[in-house]
């Protein structure tokens, strides 16, 4: 039996504060083929399809994507991580294991402009579907590769996860307090930072191909999305023997910047680091002569003294309620905020205005279900949210080959039965 046919999309919702029916997104026009599972190729397909792509996702017949079962909340069965991985995407199922499965991935290629994938290095390649094969298709194809270490080197052929990566990269070292194990952030950071670096990396090859109309491999690793974001801990290491370590709810050096009690029993971030700002916070303390004090005057002099300004900090901030404290230090110019939970980032007036707190209707359950909005936002082709994912594989067999490679619905049905789709 085929997959259900899809059922009319649902109304397309919007990040644009004006609502309405957005325009077309920017990636309009763009065909992202999506290959793998888990987060890392997927969460990167998922952001050009927010922006406009027309994304198709193929699953293995009766190896569905693991996603689809991730995420810890659940309701009939069903989880959520895949509601907002999945969204914008049409999923079709092919056995590329097969000439038939793969003939039609080709074919498939050949009305594309970008593919991304996330097997282990050397896996496409064992399906005769290497760059090689894909260029001689289309001259044009970008394809995404997305793998722990990367496609070449001496660790290219080990299996990745976000965890190790972060790990091996040096990025998990710096995170925690010190003489501490350090923990990890209870999400697949390395995976969404990897993610976000093979779009970047999409977008400037679809721009240079309007230059030369050729493709080009775009090869993203886990371990080095990591390390890019580590501000100067390698120049810091090769010209001062500085190996940067955790450094709790602070860094060091930095101040004040870190986290202080209310009189009310919560938290706030208070980030007053810079000249100008630290000396609103003394005034809004009521101690504008701390900005003067030698021991606090500079930034150098902050960092050194941070221990001794952070208490002075906290003292005060525990006398005062937490809304009142955001209230006056929002006034006076200081950047201040609360540390949320989820219950609470759901209520934030601001990003509801900017509309990330998105609705998504998902079939699976009939009904809304809340995710985060789109970012950025783009005044002129915002993105939009058009579905939350297929309910089930192969959802858009009938749709995506009938559509686009002229195959009749009984010729989808047969390949179906032949265990090709």
């Amino acid at each position: 039996m085929t997959p259900p046919t899809p059922s009319e999309p649902a109304e397309e919702s919007s990040t644009s504060p004006s609502g309405g029916t957005p325009p077309a997104g920017a990636l309009d026009g763009i065909r992202v083929l999506e290959l793998g599972s888990l987060i890392a190729g997927p969460f990167g397909a998922r952001l050009m399809g927010d922006l406009g792509a027309d994304v198709i996702k193929i699953e293995a017949p009766g190896l569905p994507d693991p996603l689809r079962g991730w995420g810890q909340a659940e309701r009939d069965g069903h989880r959520f991580l895949w509601t907002v991985y999945a969204r914008n995407k049409r999923a079709i199922t092919l056995d590329l294991r097969s000439e038939r499965g793969r003939e039609l991935f080709l074919e498939l290629v050949d009305q594309s402009d970008i593919i991304v994938e996330n097997f282990r290095p050397g896996t496409l390649e064992k399906l005769d579907l290497g760059y090689d094969v894909l260029r001689e298709r289309n001259r044009g194809i970008i394809l995404v590769r997305v793998s722990g270490y990367g496609q070449t080197g001496p660790d290219a052929g080990r299996a990745g996860y976000a965890s190790v990566a972060e790990a091996v990269s040096g990025l998990r070292h710096l995170n925690g307090y010190p003489d501490q194990p350090p923990p990890r952030i209870a999400l697949s950071l390395g995976d969404t930072l990897a993610g976000m670096f093979a779009v970047h990396g999409a977008l400037a090859a679809l721009y240079r191909r309007t230059v030369t109309g050729e493709g080009q491999i775009v090869d993203t690793a886990l371990n080095e999305a990591c390390l890019a974001i580590q501000e100067s801990t390698i120049p810091d290491y090769d010209q001062g023997g500085v190996v940067r370590g955790p450094s709790g709810t602070r860094l060091a050096g930095i101040a004040p910047s870190n986290i202080y009690p209310t009189g009310d029993g919560s938290l706030v971030v208070i980030g007053a680091n810079q000249d100008t700002v630290f000396a609103r916070l003394c005034t809004a303390m009521g101690r504008p002569e701390l900005s003067t004090d030698p021991r606090f005057a500079t930034h150098g002099a902050r960092g050194e003294n941070q221990d001794e300004l952070d208490e002075l900090i906290a003292q005060w901030t525990a006398e005062q309620p937490r809304d009142a404290l955001i209230e006056l230090l929002t006034a006076a110019g200081v950047v201040v905020g609360p540390i949320n939970t989820v219950a609470e980032v759901i209520r934030d007036p601001q990003l509801i205005a900017r509309g990330m707190i998105a609705e998504h209707f998902d079939e699976r359950i009939n009904d809304t279900v809340l995710g985060p909005g789109i970012v950025p936002h783009l005044t002129g082709t915002p993105g939009s949210i058009r579905n939350a994912g297929a309910p089930v594989p192969g959802y858009h067999n009938s749709e995506v080959l009938g559509a686009l490679l002229g195959l009749s619905p009984d010729a989808v049905a047969a390949l179906h039965d032949e265990g090709v789709v």
